[in-house]
């Protein structure tokens, strides 16, 4: 009885072709997670220095919280990330009761989370997300312009 061996002509490609599948699905994958991670962080920056100016330029403290809300959305939606979740925060160091007078200090804080692409629902907890936080502190000048009482110093 005669033998026959066997011909490995061919098993290379099939292994190289498995391990290419097994290493470069997850390494592309990582590529992809970190690129919107840092598309979310950029988003989260310009975010936290738009609304602190928005706050900051608003006539009033009550005004300024819902420019800032409306700017972070809106900058969120320009940076790519519409579907971005974030919250903003606003305080301040102030001498009298509201935040717009001189010698102010406004720190605006926004907390965000970029939800990783393609994370697979293994624990049943819903897609696997990374934490983003921005702060822009903005100090409000010591020589403010005060408006002039109403019905003073309108167009003549």
């Amino acid at each position: 009885m005669r033998r026959r061996l066997r011909d490995d002509r061919g098993s290379a490609l099939v292994e190289f072709s498995w391990l290419a599948i097994i290493l470069l699905v997850p390494l592309v994958w990582i590529v992809i997670s970190v690129f919107e991670v840092q598309q979310g962080a950029f988003a989260t920056s310009a975010a936290a220095r738009a609304a602190g100016r928005a706050y900051a330029l608003a006539p009033d403290d009550a005004t300024g919280e819902a420019r800032a809300e409306a700017v972070v959305r809106q900058v969120l939606a320009d940076q790519g990330t519409p579907g971005q979740r974030a919250t903003v925060t606003v305080s301040c160091q102030t001498p009298g009761d509201s935040c717009h007078v001189g010698t102010s200090v406004i720190t605006v804080r926004v907390d965000s989370a970029v939800d990783l692409p393609l994370f697979p629902d293994i624990l049943g907890k819903g897609a696997a997300s990374f934490s983003l936080d921005a702060t822009h502190t903005v100090p409000i000048g010591q020589y403010v312009e005060s408006a002039p009482p109403d019905g003073e110093g309108r167009g003549r």
